[in-house]
C-alpha cells in the first residue's frame, strides 16, 4: 500500500511526514510537492518524492498515479484560489483510482461563517462527489497562529483582539499531524467527519495561562474591528492580509469555531496535549 502526503515541506505536512515514518518504511510513502528541491532530505531517507502543483492538474495526475491513500493539506491563498487548487487536486485523485482521501478541513465547516470556510465547504463537497471513501479532519485552530501575539507580550505589549468572549480550541500542529497521521494508516475511518478541537478557551483565558507560563502579568486590549485593522496596519501587516486576519478575529467573535469533542483522543488514545504545556513547548521553539 502506497500513500502520499500533499503539501509535504510545509508546517503541518512536515509533521505529517515526520509522524507517519515513526510506523511506515520509507518506501511507502510518497509525497508531492510544487519545489522537489526542499524536499531532498525526504529522498534521502527514501521517501518518494513527486511534482505535485495544485495549479498544474497535469502534475497531479503523475503525483496521485499508483496512490492508494492520500491526505490533501489545505492549500494557502485566497478562497477563490483554494477552491480551484483543491478541486484539480480532487479530480487528479479521482482519475488516479485513489481508494481513501483524508483532507484537512475546518471547524464545523459546512455550517460555517468563519471566513476561512468556502474552500472547505467546496472541497469536501467534490470528495464526497466522487464516492471515493474520505475522512474530513476539521482542524479548530493551530496555536502556532499565535506565535506573533505571543512575542509581542514577551516584549511587554498588550494581547490585542477583537475577538470578544468568542472561544477557540487550539492545539498544537504537532496534535493536528499526528492525527492526520492516525487516520491516514489506521482502519476504519471511511467515510468519517473529526472535529478536532482542544479544550475551548476564550482570549483571556488563553492570555491568563500564558501568563502563568511566562510568570508575568499580559494584558488583553479589547478592541473593534476597525481599530484592530489599524493596530494589523501598524504593525506591517500588508493591505491583502488586514481583512483576512480582521475576518477571523469577527468570525471567532461569532463562535464559528467553538466547537468541542473529544475526537483527538478518539483517534490518538490520549488527550491533547494540555495548553500550558503546549504554550510551553511554543515558548521553548521561538526562544
Amino acid at each position: 500500500m502506497k500513500l502520499l502526503v500533499t503539501g509535504a515541506t510545509g508546517k503541518l505536512g512536515s509533521k505529517v511526514v515526520e509522524a507517519l515514518l515513526k510506523t511506515l518504511a520509507a518506501e511507502q510513502l510518497a509525497v508531492s510537492v510544487r519545489n522537489p528541491e526542499k524536499a531532498e532530505g525526504l529522498r534521502a531517507r527514501g521517501v518518494d518524492v513527486r511534482l505535485g502543483d495544485f495549479d498544474r492538474p497535469e502534475t497531479l495526475d503523475t503525483a496521485f498515479a499508483g496512490i492508494d491513500r492520500l491526505l490533501i493539506i489545505s492549500a494557502d491563498g485566497d478562497n477563490k484560489t483554494r477552491i480551484r487548487q483543491h478541486a484539480n487536486a480532487v479530480g487528479a485523485a479521482e482519475r488516479a483510482g485513489v481508494k481513501f482521501i483524508a483532507y484537512t478541513s475546518l471547524a464545523n465547516a459546512t455550517e460555517s461563517t468563519n471566513i476561512m470556510a468556502p474552500p472547505h465547504v467546496a472541497t469536501e463537497a467534490a470528495i464526497v462527489k466522487t464516492g471515493i471513501p474520505y475522512s474530513f479532519l476539521r482542524n479548530n485552530w493551530y496555536l502556532e497562529n499565535e506565535i506573533g501575539s505571543i512575542q509581542g507580550a514577551i516584549a511587554g505589549a498588550p494581547w490585542v483582539t477583537s475577538a470578544g468572549v468568542g472561544k477557540v480550541g487550539w492545539a498544537l500542529q504537532q496534535d493536528y499531524a499526528e492525527a492526520a497521521a492516525a487516520v491516514l494508516t489506521g482502519k476504519g475511518h471511511e467515510n468519517t467527519v473529526y472535529e478536532l478541537s482542544g479544550p475551548l478557551l476564550t482570549q483571556e483565558e488563553l492570555v491568563s495561562v500564558l501568563g502563568v507560563v511566562l510568570s508575568k502579568e499580559i494584558p488583553v486590549q479589547q478592541v473593534d474591528d476597525e481599530k484592530y485593522a489599524e493596530i494589523m496596519k501598524g504593525l506591517g501587516l500588508s493591505d491583502f492580509v488586514i481583512p483576512i486576519v480582521v475576518g477571523i478575529q469577527e468570525s471567532i467573535r461569532n463562535r464559528s469555531l467553538e466547537v468541542e469533542r473529544n475526537d483527538f483522543e478518539k483517534i490518538l488514545g490520549r488527550p491533547v496535549t494540555p495548553i500550558s504545556e503546549a504554550l510551553t513547548q511554543i515558548l521553548n521553539g521561538i526562544s
